[in-house]
């Protein structure tokens, strides 16, 4: 899978070879090719010292959950954070390095390119367009942004904004694009990190390519599906998708350390580096094999509106405790958006998927929803119970390494 290729529900969990030594650091340019990038000293390894400097003095019950975010970084992550939140109150927690150069811990408080959480923000806000009688959800794309899904068999007419939600459109993924893929997740990333990429040119690279398959019919998960839903939204309330999030959502709730970026290639502080194999997909499961990246710094818009936010663990616990209560969707539209269909593929993550908003189920029977994100440098996972009780929210600085619900587990599964 190609970075940011599916910025996705990534597959949970944390599971790998040992940290590569070396680090290439890229340089910040937009030359046409990618650039010579010198390796950066040997870093050594992170420490059970550096794990306990990150320990909480009460941790309210939480401390697998600590062991486990130690045992990510055992396994091969830089770093990881997160942030739980349950009838104990607030927790916090983290292990590992954030800035690889340097040895800085790893952050409680990190703020971090969320990836494919925003899906969940863009469902929510066409929820609340819909209650408001704005749109419906079986309102066909064809309509709403006339001659944008066309082309190589793509039909907007046959395309409601309900299938955009749950990946039953069909739409090809820009982001699995060959040439995309060359220009954003290899290290010619680095001649294109500055580039903008405008929402109709990206939903332009997928009409190159064949629906996956006919409306309806099927289960693809398509980042293109949600670049066109922050179209509609657009469409609809004559406003940018990020600006319609921020005060529907952002400003209600007070997350303070949320934001949709748009073009701007920074993370605000405070924020740990991030890192990347930059191997065109072939690095993302787990292969310690080749340079680490730092590619903190890029133009989000390659994401868009379906993977382009910032946020903190904190935030995104406090979002999805507030969606799941009924804080920002009345009866109907929650129910909608938990209406779920059968999702395969390592992109599903957790068989099931709804409206911008994933099913996961763990092996001691616990239910949780809510979303993964993967880009440059980042995959993050935030889920809640389904009466928004008890949350978590994780973030790993690194993109290569997936697999068990390990912190999950540790957080939802007590042992007997």
């Amino acid at each position: 899978m190609p970075l940011p290729g599916r910025l996705t529900p990534a597959r949970t969990g944390l599971v790998g070879a040992a940290l590569a030594a070396a680090v290439t650091a890229g340089t910040l340019t937009a030359a046409p090719a990618a650039p010579a990038v010198p390796a950066a000293p040997e870093i050594p390894a992170v420490t059970a010292a550096t794990d306990r400097a990150h320990r909480p003095a009460t941790d309210h019950g939480h401390h697998r959950t600590q062991a486990a975010l130690e045992a990510a970084v055992r396994a091969g992550v830089p770093g990881v954070t997160a942030h739980a939140r349950d009838g104990h109150g607030p927790w916090g927690g983290a292990a590992g390095v954030g800035d690889l150069l340097r040895q800085a811990p790893r952050g409680e408080h990190d703020r971090f390119r969320a990836g494919s959480v925003t899906k969940t923000f863009v469902a929510t806000v066409l929820l609340q367009l819909e209650a408001e009688g704005r749109l419906d959800l079986d309102d066909k794309v064809g309509a709403l942004l006339p001659g944008v899904v066309e082309g190589s068999g793509h039909d907007g007419d046959r395309i409601s904004v309900r299938r955009l939600l749950n990946h039953t459109s069909g739409i090809h993924d820009f982001s699995e694009d060959p040439h995309f893929v060359r220009r954003v997740a290899t290290p010619e990333f680095f001649a294109h990190r500055h580039r903008t990429w405008t929402p109709r040119s990206l939903v332009a690279i997928a009409m190159r390519h064949e629906p996956d398959f006919a409306p309806g019919t099927g289960w693809s998960y398509s980042n293109t599906n949600y670049v066109v839903a922050g179209m509609v939204i657009e469409k609809v309330t004559g406003r940018p998708y990020g600006e319609e999030i921020r005060r529907r959502v952002i400003d209600p709730l007070h997350l303070h350390a949320t934001s949709v970026p748009g073009t701007d290639p920074t993370l605000p502080h405070p924020s740990s580096r991030a890192y990347s194999k930059l191997s065109g997909g072939s690095g993302s499961s787990g292969s310690s094999a080749g340079p680490v990246y730092d590619v903190t710094e890029l133009n989000p818009s390659l994401a868009g509106a379906s993977g382009e936010m910032i946020s903190s663990a904190a935030d995104l616990n406090r979002f999805y405790t507030a969606l799941l209560r009924g804080a920002l969707l009345p009866d109907e539209q929650l129910a909608a958006m938990k209406r779920t269909v059968p999702a395969t593929g390592r992109e599903a993550a957790g068989d099931r998927y709804g409206l911008g908003l994933m099913r996961l189920e763990l092996p001691c029977g616990t239910v949780l929803w809510g979303h993964a994100g993967r880009i440059h440098g980042s995959l993050s996972l935030a889920v809640a119970t389904t009466d928004g009780g008890h949350a978590l929210t994780y973030n790993v600085n690194g993109d290569w390494i997936r697999g068990r619900n390990d912190i999950l587990e540790a957080e939802f599964c007590p042992t007997a």
